[in-house]
């Protein structure tokens, strides 16, 4: 579900990097970090339970991919609280795209939704 009570909404940024020492362009596998951080704006304590990534790439390849937690951890937030983690990616372009959604449960038992907007992966000087 996801929810337009301001009591129950995380919001989340992403700084992206691409990882040259990582990729092998000759073998079509470009690699990116992403750092997210998950900020618990509503005024309700709330622990991320999950996890679903649906990433593209030039092509329209799709890869969704879907989890517990992040990074191996279920961060409970308290209100105002953030949460940062960096993790990666390998895609077989040199551009593409990442979206998705953080299961959320509050400290009522209230489920929601914390949506990730669609953001790039692309190779420094491939976008301008």
């Amino acid at each position: 579900m996801t929810t337009t009570d301001k009591k129950y909404m995380f919001s989340v940024s992403v700084n992206t990097a691409y990882l040259p020492d990582q990729s092998n362009p000759d073998d079509n596998k470009y690699a990116f970090a992403y750092t997210v951080t998950i900020n618990n704006v509503g005024s309700v304590a709330a622990q991320l339970i999950s996890r679903h990534w649906v990433i593209t790439d030039a092509n329209n390849h799709v890869q969704e991919v879907k989890g517990l937690g992040v990074i191996g951890a279920q961060p409970l937030l308290q209100p105002n609280q953030k949460f940062e983690y960096t993790s990666g990616t390998l895609l077989a372009t040199p551009v593409g795209s990442m979206r998705g959604t953080y299961k959320i449960a509050a400290e009522d038992g209230t489920m929601f939704d914390a949506v990730i907007e669609p953001f790039t992966l692309a190779v420094p000087k491939m976008l301008n």
